[in-house]
């Protein structure tokens, strides 16, 4: 090899410091731990994320999953940020078009479709199923970056004048996310029926917001 060849070689070597090295692998750790803890939420429901179950899937002691996330709590806020990532996907892939109201109701559904394809993680994100976990402002803010679809879309309609009042988009995308969880929980409680007859009355639900924001459109 020729001194040239051994010269962009030692120019193009990344090195580390031991420090830097060990950052990375408690976040490569941090990141399996994160992996186990959502396959139990996905195969066996909220109630099955325990620091022990994760531990025992991790092959490991309790201290090191303490250590990593200091508590069931910290864990859960993970496992709430990688439910937001799961719905900005979901909102992401979701078919755009021109027309407004076509697009609402494509990520209303999307909404629903989330809460059936991934009801573990919907219970954790809204429906309580930690009872001591409170999201924090990084968790909500991950919610704000889930739900960026349904402001831009609000936001632009209004500025093209079909949405009329002074309400602001977030005040406006807040009623609309309000009232499809409504029915969504009501649904997973047990107060709706079987799941046709809810997402029925979530499509009701979905066409009468679709109603009221959009009064020049016509069905």
């Amino acid at each position: 090899m020729s001194n040239q060849d051994n010269s962009v070689n030692t120019n193009t070597r990344v090195l580390k410091t031991y420090q830097e090295a060990r950052l990375q692998n408690i976040e490569n750790l941090r990141k399996l731990v994160v992996d186990a803890a959502a396959t139990l939420l996905q195969e066996e429901g909220p109630e099955a994320v325990t620091v022990r179950k994760v531990a025992q899937k991790m092959d490991c002691s309790t201290k090191i999953i303490y250590s990593l996330f200091v508590n069931k709590e910290g864990l859960a806020q993970q496992l709430y940020l990688e439910g937001c990532k799961l719905l900005a996907n979901e909102f992401e892939g979701t078919p755009q078009v021109a027309d407004p109201v076509q697009h609402l109701l494509n990520l209303g559904e999307t909404f629903w479709q989330f809460g059936q394809h991934y009801s573990s993680y919907y219970k954790l994100m809204f429906g309580g199923a930690f009872a001591d976990f409170k999201p924090d402002e990084e968790s909500l803010q991950g919610t704000v970056t889930a739900m960026r679809q349904l402001l831009t879309l609000i936001g632009n309609a209004q500025e093209q004048g079909r949405i009329p009042g002074q309400y602001d988009t977030e005040s406006i995308v807040r009623v609309i996310w309000a009232s499809l969880h409504g029915v969504i929980h009501l649904y997973m409680g047990g107060h709706l029926g079987d799941v046709q007859l809810a997402h029925d009355v979530y499509r009701k639900t979905l066409s009468t917001i679709v109603s009221s924001l959009f009064p020049d459109h016509t069905a």
